[in-house]
């Protein structure tokens, strides 16, 4: 069999199956493995031998079985694998076939104990029998899995309530009498599926500028077995470990549990554009003969870098900037974290004010209140990188646009009267395009443009006009300025309270109204309590007097003065006792009637008691003096005049009498 055999020793005879010892020093015919055999297989392990005296080599041994091929007997046949997860009840088959048809004797159960590393013993010398299995009856060994074996009528064998000290090479050996004993074994594979994977990105941030890779995230598996491997992506892409670029640090630790934790930390290089940049950690495991996989939560990392550019901008536009605004200007950088900062304004000679003291250095804020022309001119905005000490600065122009010398020009200059003409002309200065607008003292607008053209001037006119100046590119720019247009003149009475009703001894008051420029004064020719004050550029005096009969007969006299000249206007006082004589009348008029109607009532009483007759016998004169005892005559005198009798005789539907019969009244009752 071998060119140099150092010994060869029959090990045992079990089952109808040879097992032959071989220890051999393979030094030329067999240099890499053993010789092949239909139906032999061959065990490898490390010896000693002894060579002589006190000397020993270590050699190559092998141990050589010869198989059911070789001996044609009882053939046994196992899944490959058998996957089962942690808790659950494994089910391992174990099918046979006997020569004849014949009929097992008994079959048993062995599963393998763990192997040392790099150990090359015999599988067998490291069994432990689980179970025999005899016709109808199941022995179990007195091992940990004691209470959770069962057999089913397939001859099957079930573990029940698997753990991860299970995963192990399991043995199905059929033993058949005469027909000698086979075997086969499976691998058990115990999984639990690992939980979903915790990322944790680095808190504190990474610099693009540090000199060893920096730590991004880290990735945590945990309550799996077998354990997992564990890849890294950035923005769904997998990153693979790259010198001085990407490394991975992976710990497996094996919990009490039995089941494992694996912990995966990534370093890798980063540039500025990571600040976008996503990360995740991906688990993979097998089961069922197929990877799978969990992914992690994305996770971004704070990236620290220097900034390349600076912005200066000017909050509100610095179109739009007008006296009286505040102003911001907002320096920003590119870097993270952000820079310092610091403002400047060039004055005269090229020289810069520090206005770093008004400005927030860590926002980059400076705040300008109320700004006026004088804060026109250039900023300037520096930041420093305090990592570095790198500095970039920016500059920005500031234009506070103004209104300012408004004023008004009016032609002729000279003083106006009544009937003239005048001009007004408005002008300012600003660095935009300006408007003009008109308006009177009432706010009413009455031109546009530069220039407004008063005609026909009067007192009325006078007035005073504001030039209100706008910048129509600029939203809230204005100027006003106002001006009086005077016209002078003499007084000119406007109302007096003439003609005026009044009775003797009466207390009234007289009004007068006028109208001029100068401002006039008023004078009364009476003497009297006055009461002067302006409306609408109308002078108004008030004179309270008591009308005697001099008031009565001569009147009163209004007279309004400036230095211009005098106007003046009678009062005419009426006596009021026409109006009261009319009023008396009247009275009459009603008194007469109640009368009438009083008397026709009371002749209506006596018709109703039969005092008075009433008959169609014709006509009789109730004027005569004597009357008889059946006829009654009821006679009505009256003492007023004939003008006040003529007014009932016309209210007695217009019937004429004879003069003679004005003073009395006959009513005839006959009919």
């Amino acid at each position: 069999m071998c060119g140099e055999c150092a010994a060869v020793s029959a090990r045992a005879l079990c089952a109808g199956m040879w097992t032959l010892g071989v220890a051999a020093i393979w030094d030329r015919d067999w240099p890499d493995a053993a010789p092949v055999f239909p139906g032999v297989s061959w065990h490898q392990e490390q010896v000693q031998i002894r060579i002589g005296p006190g000397r020993h080599r270590s050699v190559l041994g092998y141990d050589l079985t010869l198989g059911e091929a070789a001996a044609g007997k009882v053939e046994v046949s196992v899944p490959p694998v058998v996957e089962v997860e942690l808790g659950e009840t494994a089910r391992i088959e174990c099918n046979f076939s006997i020569p004849g048809n014949g009929s097992y004797t008994i079959i048993n159960w062995f599963y393998v104990s763990a192997q040392p590393p790099r150990s090359m013993q015999v599988e067998r010398h490291n069994r432990v029998k689980l179970c025999s299995v005899l016709p109808g009856e199941l022995l179990e060994d007195s091992t940990s899995y004691k209470g959770r074996l069962s057999v089913g009528q397939d001859n099957s064998l079930s573990i029940s309530r698997v753990t991860v000290q299970d995963a192990r090479p399991i043995v199905c050996q059929v033993e058949a009498g005469d027909h000698g004993a086979g075997e086969n074994r499976t691998e058990l594979h115990v999984y639990k599926v690992p939980e979903a994977p915790e990322i944790t990105a680095n808190k504190g941030g990474v610099s693009v500028k540090s000199r060893h890779l920096p730590q991004i995230a880290t990735c945590v598996s945990r309550n799996s077995f077998p354990p997992p491997n564990i890849t890294w992506y950035k923005n769904r892409e997998q990153l693979h470990t790259e010198e001085n670029k990407v490394k991975v640090s992976e710990t497996v630790t094996r919990e009490s549990s039995w089941l494992y934790t694996v912990s995966s930390s990534l370093f890798a290089s980063v540039t500025r554009e990571d600040r976008s940049s996503l990360f995740h950690c991906a688990v993979h495991y097998w089961l069922s003969g197929q990877q799978r996989t969990m992914e992690s939560q994305n996770v971004s990392v704070n990236v620290f870098y220097p900034a390349e550019h600076v912005t200066l901008l000017v909050l509100p536009s610095p179109a739009f900037v007008k006296e009286g605004d505040n102003v911001q200007l907002v320096c920003k950088a590119d870097g993270n974290p952000a820079p310092m900062f610091s403002f400047y304004k060039r004055e005269l000679e090229d020289n810069w004010q520090d206005l770093s003291s008004l400005a927030d250095a860590n926002s980059g804020v400076l705040n300008l209140h109320d700004v006026n022309k004088s804060s026109s001119g250039l900023y300037r905005c520096q930041a420093l990188d305090l990592d570095d000490m790198e500095q970039l600065e920016k500059d920005v122009e500031l234009v506070v646009n103004y209104i300012e010398g408004v004023s008004v020009k009016m032609e002729p200059s000279s003083p106006l009267g009544e009937g003239d003409s005048v001009t007004l002309s408005c002008s300012a200065d600003s660095p935009v395009t300006l408007d003009f607008h008109w308006r009177d003292a009432k706010g009413k607008k009455v031109a546009e443009g530069n220039q407004l053209v008063l005609s026909n001037l009067t007192f009325e006119t006078s007035s005073n006009f504001s030039c209100k100046v706008t910048a129509q590119s600029v939203p809230g720019l204005e100027k006003s300025k106002q001006v009086a247009v005077a016209v002078q003149g003499k007084p000119r009475i406007v109302s007096i309270s003439s003609p005026l009703y009044v009775r003797q001894d009466e207390v009234v008051n007289l009004t007068c109204k006028a109208i001029a420029f100068p401002q006039p004064s008023v004078q009364w020719n009476i003497n009297g309590t006055t009461h002067e004050y302006m409306e609408n550029q109308h002078i108004a005096s008030n004179l309270t007097v008591r009308v005697d009969h001099n008031l009565l007969q001569a009147g009163a006299m209004c007279r309004v003065t400036n230095a211009l000249g005098t106007s003046e206007k009678h009062i005419q006082l009426l006596d009021h006792k026409m109006p009261e004589s009319k009023g008396v009348i009247i009275v009459a008029i009603i008194v007469s009637v109640l009368v009438v109607a009083v008397l026709g009532s009371v002749i209506y009483f006596l018709y109703k008691k039969g005092k008075i007759p009433c008959g169609r016998a014709g006509k009789q004169d109730i004027t005569k003096p004597e009357a008889r005892k059946d006829k009654i005559v009821v006679e009505v005198k009256s003492d007023k005049l004939s003008e006040e009798a003529g007014l009932l005789q016309g209210a007695n539907h217009g019937e004429k009498r004879p003069a003679a019969d004005q003073n009395e009244k006959y009513i005839d009752l006959r009919n």
